[in-house]
């Protein structure tokens, strides 16, 4: 069994009123989330406050400017969490394989 670190330890957590994000995030929204409702909570990248939102998240999973492999594999653990959440699939089984996606 593989040993997990705190890196893949997802830190996700659902947004209070998931209804208000069904669409694009202004500017204010995306201050006022906290850390846990971003994939890269760290660089507060790729919010995960909606299905439409985590599929977005994995499409661009690639484009994240600036990421180390530690913030890619807690950020794969986020995105699958929030897609479990949502009832998106993630059919990828590691942050490498959505790096090999194009």
């Amino acid at each position: 069994m593989p040993e997990h670190s705190q890196r893949d330890t997802p830190t996700w957590q659902p947004p209070a009123d998931p209804e208000q994000f069904g669409g694009l995030l202004d500017a204010a929204q995306l201050d006022n989330l906290p850390d846990s409702a971003f994939a890269f909570p760290g660089l507060r990248k790729e919010p995960l406050v909606s299905a439409s939102h985590v599929r977005n998240a994995l499409a661009r999973f690639d484009q994240v400017e600036g990421a180390s492999d530690a913030d890619r594999a807690l950020a794969f653990a986020n995105i699958r969490q929030a897609a479990s959440y949502f009832g998106v699939h993630v059919s990828e089984d590691s942050w490498q394989d959505l790096m090999r996606r194009r």
